[in-house]
């Protein structure tokens, strides 16, 4: 990868974006600095990316907070990069909802085994809120593919549906469990049968884990898995025991969706779920403006008096925001 160049400052979207094509760190990280913030910058850099998209493998990585998920990925990243692989992390940070900082130990775990591979790690922080990261990691994820990272590593906090809907935005999505994995996952399984491509038992050191893995065995056993039954893996991140094994299986899930055809229909899925969330957000940006009007005033002031009914308010707001 190119060395960072300088003078970022004051040039057009395309061109930085050209510069994060060839290669320019500081140039990747202001792309998609720019991807995160939206507006009409992030409007032009999408449709510079996404004639360039649909190379990568993107990988999510999921599971309970405290599965050892950071140093998992750390290890997965600084594996595939010795291999010749070029790999992107985005890590989704936890953060402060009082004051929005992020916290970022998953990062510096990343880094502890990352240092000099080559490896891209981004971190993007939830602020408390999912609302803006459902269109914030999908266009991360089309820029780090667009410039040429052939697997794109998306780790988040934890097994909340804000989280699972992060890694539906994947390819192959890893769920990562613990010897004792306990209630909090067990409480989950329905979605996580849905979601998993692949299940991780990391900390495999500790006693349990072969527990935990015949445990999955059985869930997996009542569950319909004709199409693909997800391998278990036991790993130990701090000391990358059983990474390759990891790295087989989600090469070989990846394979199977390009034999099955399931590709094509995964990514459809989740352009239309993206689609979705794009259109609620401009929807709900037009009925703000629109309850802020005059108009709108005088129809919140009408039914709130007992003068108008629900029904016949919503049709006056929908005349404003729709008018013939």
């Amino acid at each position: 990868m190119n060395q960072p160049t300088s003078g970022l400052r004051g040039l057009p979207v395309s061109d930085i974006f050209t510069r994060a094509c060839d290669g320019d760190r500081r140039a990747i990280g202001r792309v998609l600095s720019i991807a995160e913030r939206g507006g009409t910058d992030s409007i032009e850099l999408g449709e510079l990316a996404h004639k360039l998209t649909g190379n990568a493998h993107v990988v999510g990585i999921t599971g309970a907070p405290g599965a050892g998920k950071s140093t998992l990925t750390g290890r997965l990243a600084a594996t595939l990069a010795a291999s010749g692989r070029r790999v992107a992390v985005l890590a989704i940070d936890p953060s402060s909802p009082v004051t929005g900082g992020a916290i970022l130990g998953d990062r510096i775990r990343m880094d502890e085994h990352n240092y000099g591979t080559g490896t891209f790690i981004r971190s993007m922080a939830t602020r408390g809120q999912g609302g803006g990261l459902a269109v914030a990691v999908p266009a991360a994820i089309r820029i780090l593919d667009a410039v040429g990272f052939e697997i794109v590593i998306v780790e988040t906090v934890g097994v909340g549906q804000i989280e699972i809907d992060i890694a539906g935005t994947a390819d192959t999505t890893a769920i990562v469990v613990t010897p004792g994995w306990g209630d909090a996952v067990q409480a989950n399984k329905a979605g996580l049968l849905e979601l998993a491509d692949v299940f991780v038992v990391n900390k495999a050191d500790r006693p349990g884990a072969s527990d935990s893995r015949r445990d999955l065995e059985l869930m997996l056993d009542l569950s319909d898995t004709s199409e693909w039954r997800p391998d278990i893996v036991l790993t130990v991140g701090t000391e990358g025991d059983g990474v390759d094994d990891l790295i087989t299986e989600l090469a070989r899930h990846r394979q199977h969706l390009a034999d099955a055809g399931q590709l094509e229909a995964r990514r459809r899925r989740r352009a239309q779920h993206e689609l979705r969330v794009r259109a609620g957000d401009a929807l709900a940006n037009r009925l703000k403006d629109a309850l802020n009007s005059a108009e709108g005033q005088s129809i919140i002031t009408a039914m709130a008096s007992g003068g108008a009914s629900p029904a016949s308010s919503l049709d006056r707001l929908l005349d404003e925001l729709y008018p013939n």
